[in-house]
């Protein structure tokens, strides 16, 4: 890559500069705890990741962090994995989330949109009733510190009402869209053995009415541990039998209860796509996830009370629960729930003009959907509010950063940003302060030591590495669910490098400490930013009895579009027609989920594996991008390297 500095595609003004917070948090920091006061960002960075404890203290302090028992101190063990942070120290999430109830109780926490209706506030001041409503109820079932409470819920106000109410009496979340399939959901919420679910009748997506009753019928049926169930009538629907009433549990008027727990106390747990067998169930703490997203949030999203925040996610997407924590800096988040594009491509710019969004957030498929429907944001909808847009999920190609500053705004912050569900974060992306430049994230988070790294551990500048962190992050997972002695937790990330946390992205840092993705360097799949995992495809699939085996590959397009066939090799006798083809496409809609639709079916001779049995995944996907063979795959590791060139061939192909 070359080393010389293009001309930046936007650069924040003077006043803007001067205006953010992370300048305004410079200034003080070098007041108060020796940060360097000159050189910017950069030297902020610099000194962020060299005195790791002095710049968590400050961000505490900054943000008016409130424990409620003292820490001892701010990292005890310094170790990856198995850091250590703020020990002694007591809080609570919900407590910090609500805290702008004191100060402007009437105006809008929440701001509400579907498909049919016109936005619908809700204030701080009955967000916080309702959750002291709903904390108290909770308390009246059983539930104590530790337990956890399940949400097979849609992008509604409900949805918040619930997290924070679990985590105000110190339960733990977690949650899963209803586009997902029973079984895609089971098996996340069976690992952890719920004893609550709220749940709705169905939702709206695309102009119709999906009615889940019969998946919830499925869901209580398979989780034993349930002692309540909690309608939602988003639908109108009548409660099944047995289950109690949302309305009835959020209607008393009940200053909530804030569970005081230690900083380390699991807060949610968040899923990875379970490429290789079940889900991860990664644990997240209450302190950690709090202070990280106060520092993303406030510092780098430049997000405040005169802010409005949306970004189109689903409650099966990390991008949710970092979304509802933008009530942490005061901000009123827009909650969306609906098809990203109904009724026509430019439905999201209709959302943040409707709801004077300022920071809007989405997926780089959808801004590459828009070019190439041609739609013009700024022509059509009033953009004036938006300050910022930030995209996720894959990275944004060059022709998206382009787009977005000729069709919105010639002064518009484009904030591409990178990090994953591991840390419910971002390693690299939005810097108020920093040009922007074509193609590239504005540079690496504060307090986090982000480097590229080559196969030997060795740290590379303009070249492509591995994307590594080489100290610990305070919202980095405290552990995995079911995993007694953490050998997956350890396996997940720090095999590769020991000590350092190996997340699988290809990355370029450059001369200049912007950060280029180059996309996954493992076999995830993710289509409009949920992820799922191949596993979860082959299960449904190879149900069908024509199907002997399958192999599903994700691919980045150099157009910013994803390709995701699906190989299937057949039983004999059988024969791949439209017939075949409609039930695989139908199984996976219906069982897994309809963003997961494989957009090719391809029969092939066989499907390769390890010496160990394992399918090949990634050194398909290489050969599918166009890595020579030799490059893609160690031959001497495959079963039947013969099967590996009609993957060649069909590169070659395509190209």
């Amino acid at each position: 890559m070359p080393t010389v500095n293009p001309e930046p595609l936007w650069r924040p003004d003077p006043q803007r500069t001067a205006q953010a917070q992370v300048t305004k948090f410079q200034t003080w920091a070098a007041e108060h705890h020796g940060a360097p006061a000159e050189g910017g960002y950069p030297a902020l960075h610099r000194w962020s990741v060299e005195e790791l404890e002095t710049f968590w203290e400050a961000v505490t302090q900054w943000f008016d962090v409130r424990f409620s028992t003292p820490y001892a101190r701010v990292l005890g063990e310094r170790t990856m994995p198995g850091a250590a942070w703020f020990p002694g120290g007591t809080l609570n999430y919900a407590e910090h989330a609500l805290r702008a109830a004191a100060t402007r109780p009437d105006e809008p926490a929440l701001l509400y949109v579907d498909e049919i209706h016109e936005p619908s506030p809700v204030t701080w001041s009955e967000l916080r009733r309702q959750v002291g409503s709903l904390a108290g109820e909770l308390r009246a079932l059983g539930v104590r510190p530790g337990d956890r409470i399940s949400g097979y819920l849609p992008n509604i106000p409900q949805a918040v009402v619930a997290l924070l109410a679990t985590a105000a009496v110190g339960g733990v979340w977690t949650s899963c869209a209803p586009d997902f399939g029973a079984r895609s959901v089971l098996d996340r919420f069976q690992q952890v053995e719920p004893v609550v679910l709220f749940t709705v009748d169905g939702y709206r997506y695309g102009g119709k009415e999906h009615d889940r009753r019969d998946v919830v019928a499925e869901l209580r049926a398979e989780l034993p541990t349930l002692r309540a169930v909690v309608h939602i009538p988003l639908l109108g629907a009548e409660p099944p039998e047995g289950a109690l009433e949302w309305s009835a549990l959020t209607a008393a008027d009940e200053e909530p209860v804030f569970e005081q727990v230690p900083f380390e106390h699991p807060l949610w747990v968040l899923y990875s796509s379970g490429t290789t067998g079940l889900p991860k169930a990664i644990v997240q703490s209450q302190g950690g996830i709090l202070v990280e997203h106060l520092k993303q949030l406030g510092l780098h999203c430049d997000l405040g009370p005169e802010d409005r925040f949306f970004w189109y996610t689903s409650t099966g997407w990390m991008m949710w629960n970092f979304l509802v924590s933008g009530l942490l800096t005061g901000t009123t988040i827009v909650l969306y729930d609906g098809s990203p594009g109904h009724p026509d491509t430019g439905a999201q710019w209709r959302i943040a003009e409707r709801t004077g969004t300022t920071l809007y957030g989405t997926s780089a498929a959808y801004v590459m959907a828009c070019r190439k429907a041609e739609v013009h944001p700024s022509r059509d909808f009033d953009l004036s509010q938006i300050q910022c847009v930030a995209t996720t999920g894959s990275p944004l190609p060059p022709d998206g950063f382009r787009w977005l500053h000729d069709e919105v705004g010639d002064d518009l912050w484009i904030a591409s940003v990178s990090g994953g569900t591991d840390v419910c974060s971002c390693f690299a992306g939005a810097v108020p302060t920093l040009p922007v430049y074509t193609g590239e994230l504005q540079a690496p988070g504060l307090g986090t030591d982000l480097q590229a790294w080559d196969p030997d551990g060795h740290p590379v500048i303009d070249e492509v590495g591995e994307l590594v962190v080489t100290n610990p992050m305070p919202s980095m997972p405290v552990r995995f669910w079911n995993d007694p002695d953490g050998s997956r937790y350890h396996d997940s990330y720090f095999d590769t490098y020991p000590g350092v946390w190996r997340h699988g992205d290809w990355i370029t840092v450059t001369s200049r400490g912007s950060v280029v993705i180059h996309g996954r360097s493992d076999s995830t799949l993710n289509r409009q930013g949920v992820r799922m995992g191949s596993a979860d495809i082959y299960e449904v699939v190879e149900r069908l009895p024509e199907i002997k085996e399958s192999l599903v590959i994700g691919i980045e397009q150099p157009d910013g579009g994803y390709w995701m066939p699906l190989f299937v090799h057949l039983a004999p006798g059988a024969v791949l027609d439209e017939a075949l083809l409609d039930r695989i496409k139908q199984s996976i809609r219906r069982q897994l989920s309809p963003r997961h639709v494989p957009d090719e079916v391809i029969e092939v001779p066989g499907v390769p594996h390890t010496l160990t049995g394992k399918r090949i995944e990634v050194p398909v996907k290489r050969l599918l991008q166009g890595t020579p063979l030799d490059k893609a795959v160690n031959p001497g590791a495959v079963d039947d390297l013969g099967l590996l060139h009609f993957y060649e061939d069909l590169a070659r192909k395509r190209s």
